[in-house]
């Protein structure tokens, strides 16, 4: 299994702009991969990345998925340090080439890396309540998911809708004190609309400094908040200590730290009881399972990011339900209602949610069934010897 070319795909559409690879071996055979970088800015420097590490893969042996992995780690000298762009193009490379081995074979890359330990897995919806700006509304609008069999939500109570219909979280570290009061009242309204039973996780996204910080999370102690989402600046990591001191929330973070080292720092705090790699950046399949192992040896769960295509929600569900200590998955099941979206996959997990949960597939590779007419207007290189 030679690799003949690497395709790079750059989707636009629905507000997101995945970046897919593909993997053509010289017996035909492809696997496809995602750079986790779908939203905000990213998209192009990935695409030109993959071109970079494409030219030092192609001719390779497929099968040799961890000689490839530790060569590019190696080569690119801008992943010793962790960084999205780098790290995004190197997972979506190392997932391609387990697809594309798991095709092969015709065999789930759960099978390859020695099975399951579960067969479904819990997710909860995010981005469910986007499009309101007000509190009654924003609390309010739990009752799609809830009708649709989530019992687990996550919401943004300090990010706002601007005119133009963008999603925008905190700028500068504060928010004035109307808005401070508007998402204190949000999460007290939420937790009024769904009851004692649903699962509500908070995300601040590092947004706020102390003071704010500290009298948010006052309010929330009695609201049965099942994490609090980075609390702090993802590089704060000296601060998470001094933060899950003043609140008996377990804090969760993540989805912005990559490889195993930059999570060995993270769960060297003490103070994260979730982490959240992202599989589409924090190094790929292998390297988000080694980053499970090490959390799990701090008593910690994981709980992956995902927020992406379709085709990251399948690789995100293969992980979830290869680890142990696996405590739910992200998924955004509404992405698709926008008119540009792109149906990346014909078969997304997030159409297959059954009372809260989605079971695993046993379909080769990564489970994904790729629309290729779907991305097809959106191949950006193909390139080969």
């Amino acid at each position: 299994m030679q690799i003949k070319s690497v395709k790079i795909y750059t989707v636009e559409g629905g507000g997101l702009r995945p970046v897919l690879v593909e993997i053509v071996t010289d017996d035909g055979v492809s696997g496809f991969g995602e750079a986790g970088v779908a939203y905000g800015y990213g998209a192009p420097a990935v695409a030109g990345m993959l071109r970079d590490m494409a030219a030092e893969i192609i001719g390779r042996d497929a099968t040799e998925i961890r000689t490839i992995w530790q060569d590019l780690y190696d080569r690119a000298f801008w992943s010793k340090g962790g960084g999205a762009i780098t790290f995004a193009a190197l997972s979506a490379i190392e997932l391609a080439l387990w697809d594309a081995l798991g095709q092969a074979l015709s065999l789930p890359v759960h099978r390859l890396l020695g099975g399951a330990v579960r067969r479904s897995v819990k997710v909860y919806a995010n981005g469910w309540n986007h499009e309101h700006d007000d509190v009654l509304r924003w609390a309010k609008a739990a009752a799609r998911p809830l009708a649709d069999g989530y019992t687990s939500l996550k919401a943004y109570p300090f990010a706002h809708e601007l005119p133009d219909g963008t999603f925008r979280h905190v700028s500068a570290r504060a928010v004035d004190d109307g808005r401070f009061r508007r998402a204190v009242e949000r999460v007290k309204a939420l937790r009024a609309e769904v009851g004692p039973e649903v699962e509500l996780m908070l995300d601040l996204s590092g947004g706020l400094c102390d003071d704010q910080l500290i009298r948010f999370l006052d309010v929330c102690a009695g609201l049965d908040i099942t994490w609090i989402e980075e609390p702090l600046d993802p590089f704060n990591l000296s601060g998470l200590p001094r933060i899950a001191a003043r609140t008996g929330i377990p804090i969760a973070a993540g989805e912005r730290v990559y490889g195993r080292a930059g999570f060995r720092n993270l769960l060297d705090t003490g103070a994260v009881s979730i982490i959240m790699p992202d599989i589409g950046n924090c190094g790929g399949l292998l390297e988000a399972v080694h980053i499970a192992g090490m959390a799990e040896t701090y008593n910690v769960r994981v709980a992956p990011h995902n927020c992406a295509s379709s085709l990251c929600s399948s690789a995100s569900l293969v992980l979830a339900c290869l680890l142990p200590n696996t405590m739910n998955l992200e998924v955004y099941p509404y992405f698709s209602d926008q008119n540009t979206y792109v149906p990346v996959t014909e078969n997304p997990p997030e159409r297959e949610v059954r009372n809260g949960y989605v079971a695993l597939p046993d379909l080769p590779g990564l489970g994904a069934v790729v629309d290729r007419a779907a991305i097809a207007p959106f191949l950006a290189a193909d390139l080969s010897n």
